[in-house]
């Protein structure tokens, strides 16, 4: 029986960890976590309220262009603003009933969904 969702992960091309955590934990807003010792060398790992983030690093990357997690957030519109101020793409979508949502993408090009129910 499946109880909930443990983890997302994504994969990143070697030698992009600052530019992960920039985007991650100074841009979104996420906690580093330590990963075990035997990982520690590779990738970088994030958490913010339930959701948990673990970025691996691939040698022969290349981002899906469909797949993504999806990030719940409160505040939408200013979360939008300050990506795109940071100079992050904004992709607003309304074809979710029920929710307000947009699609950016990190540094190693991985696609992101953020979305926010509509009360």
């Amino acid at each position: 029986m499946i109880t909930g969702l443990d983890h997302i992960q994504l994969a990143a091309p070697p030698g992009t960890e600052d530019a992960l955590r920039a985007y991650y934990a100074d841009l979104l807003g996420m906690t580093e976590v330590p990963k075990p010792p035997a990982l520690a060398a590779r990738g970088c790992w994030f958490e913010a309220g339930t959701a948990r983030l673990h970025l691996g690093i691939e040698p022969d990357f290349r981002p899906s262009r469909k797949a993504h997690p999806g990030l719940r957030v409160h505040g939408i519109d200013a979360f939008a603003a300050r990506l795109t101020a940071a100079g992050a793409t904004v992709t607003w979508d309304d074809a979710l009933p029920g929710h307000r949502r947009f699609y950016s993408v990190d540094p190693a090009g991985n696609r992101l969904e953020f979305l926010e129910p509509v009360a």
